[in-house]
């Protein structure tokens, strides 16, 4: 379902306040960051619920990293670096990909925290019984849109879990947004989504009992590969 009633968990875009690859300097990435940083740990304590988005953000080595924060209402956070930088668009010559995996618990459910590019490497995101649904942000183009949305349902049915997709709107003089921000169940089902084109928020309840019952009825991720 779609509108404004309160939830439990709000997700941005990839470097929602910002944009893809902002210029600048790296002590202004840092400045920008924190501010941003300290935003989401506002509107958590002020929403009394998490919220998850990508920052452009300088590390303790004074490296630029595509960082997901997933921050908690009382402040606390877990944090994940884009693993699989977007080398095409120059990615690869500004930031430094991360190595770890990260999943974190909120209201019950288990998310894998994932941003853009990393939806194209289904091995990295491959569930090992260790989350119940997956968070994609993205900076996603419009002419690649049927990617985004195969791919996105792709992950729900090989993983047999919900994936969250949040992509940006608008225009940056480069290329064109639509959005096509998506929940999507185990089933592949859509159960909520944003008009193409349209800002807007798409809402919905996530179903652990359903999901673990179709689990259990059809174990496919029993029968999955090791590697």
């Amino acid at each position: 379902m779609q509108g404004q009633a309160k939830a439990d968990l709000y997700v941005l875009a990839e470097t929602f306040a910002t944009g893809f690859l902002a210029e600048g300097s790296t002590e202004q990435a840092e400045e920008q960051s924190n501010r941003i940083f300290c935003w989401m740990q506002q509107q958590a304590h002020l929403l009394d619920a998490a919220i998850a988005g990508s920052v452009a953000t300088v590390d303790e080595k004074g490296q630029l990293r595509n960082r997901l924060f997933f921050v908690r209402p009382d402040g606390s956070y877990d944090y994940y670096d884009k693993r699989h930088l977007f080398s095409f668009a120059g990615e690869t010559d500004k930031y430094v990909a991360g190595e770890r995996r990260v999943v974190v618990e909120w209201c019950g459910v288990r998310f894998l925290l994932q941003v853009c590019y990393d939806l194209r490497f289904p091995v990295f995101s491959r569930n090992h019984d260790d989350y119940d649904a997956i968070i994609y942000v993205a900076n996603w183009p419009a002419s690649r849109r049927d990617v985004w949305q195969t791919l996105l349902k792709a992950r729900a049915l090989e993983n047999q879990c919900y994936v969250v997709g949040v992509n940006c709107v608008g225009n940056d003089n480069v290329r064109d947004y639509l959005g096509d921000s998506v929940i999507i169940n185990a089933y592949g089902h859509t159960v909520a989504a944003c008009t193409p084109g349209k800002v807007e928020t798409a809402m919905a309840s996530l179903d652990l009992e359903e999901l673990n019952r179709f689990r259990q009825k059809f174990p496919v991720l029993e029968d999955a590969d090791v590697k």
